[in-house]
């Protein structure tokens, strides 16, 4: 008796896992560099008053 699911059904969640933490890191990234470049504009912007 075979327990577990099949190779492809493990295929299938590899990618799928990967894929979503892929897209978790790309968006953390870009939130990151977003929150940066807030924080320089508003640097700026009180240097300037």
């Amino acid at each position: 008796v075979r327990l577990g699911l099949n190779p492809e059904m493990n295929a299938l969640a590899t990618l799928f896992i990967t894929a979503v933490t892929i897209g978790v890191i790309v968006v953390n990234r870009m939130m990151i560099a977003r929150e940066r470049r807030r924080m320089a504009d508003l640097k700026a912007a009180f240097a300037m008053a």
